[in-house]
């Protein structure tokens, strides 16, 4: 007769119940007595979704998910409520949770960025959209309106597409521009792809962006093409 198998010859053998742990070790506990630094981030994730199932802790459950995005904070903020769902021991209201905490995660970066930004170079571009475009699935293109001193008045969105691009419609952006008396404006859109270079309708839709602007004496200052890791300014490259 074959002999059953031991509990430890399955994926995940059955785990102490945080509970009975060392309270300075209790992700809760813990927080409180040596602060919210000391926690790692499966630790943080544990006490958002509270519990985790008969045989894996809230940690344990935490720690699956960070691996399946190679512990990679950015991607994770990627996936959607259905994608956190697939993990064993997700639901949708712990999902929900995590999905809500990191997009106040995202407010926060936004409302930082709010303050005044006067526009000095490519790299202020890229980190004046980091809030509205970093971790994106899909394409976004934006406008930026700025002041006579270069000074960021407002941050449009233009239009949202898919994984492949989106539709930037020149009518509309300089509408923007004109009712908020902007005295010239950015372009900036995103590439989930990750991939900076600019495409033929990029090169294409820039150029007419760049005659329209000279025309309407609204000058296009730059266009940037914004990825998590890098980007492409149009005026650094000598191609405006």
């Amino acid at each position: 007769m074959k002999e059953k198998e031991s509990s430890a010859a399955t994926p995940y053998a059955p785990t102490l119940h945080i509970k009975t742990w060392a309270e300075e070790d209790r992700p809760r506990e813990k927080l409180l007595l040596k602060g919210k630094a000391s926690l790692s981030d499966a630790e943080l994730i544990a006490i958002l979704i509270g519990s985790g199932t008969t045989r894996l802790t809230a940690v344990d459950v935490a720690k699956l998910i960070l691996s399946a995005v190679g512990h990679d904070l950015s991607e994770l903020a990627r996936l959607s409520v259905k994608d956190l769902m697939k993990h064993k021991g997700i639901g949708q209201a712990k999902a929900i949770t995590i999905v809500s905490a990191l997009e106040l995660g995202r407010r926060r970066r936004e409302a930082a960025a709010t303050a005044k930004t006067r526009i000095t170079c490519s790299a202020d571009i890229y980190n004046c959209m980091k809030p509205q475009l970093l971790d994106l699935p899909h394409e976004e293109f934006w406008v930026i309106l700025l002041n006579r001193a270069n000074v960021v008045m407002r941050k449009e969105p233009v239009s949202s597409g898919g994984v492949a691009g989106t539709v930037a419609d020149p009518k509309i952006i300089f509408k923007k521009a004109l009712e908020q008396l902007a005295s010239s404006i950015i372009l900036v859109h995103n590439h989930p792809s990750g991939n900076c270079q600019p495409s033929a309708a990029d090169m294409a839709l820039t150029r007419k962006m760049k005659e329209a602007g000279q025309f309407l004496d609204l000058p296009v200052l730059d266009h940037l093409i914004f990825t998590d890791q890098d980007y492409y300014s149009f005026a650094d490259e000598g191609t405006l």
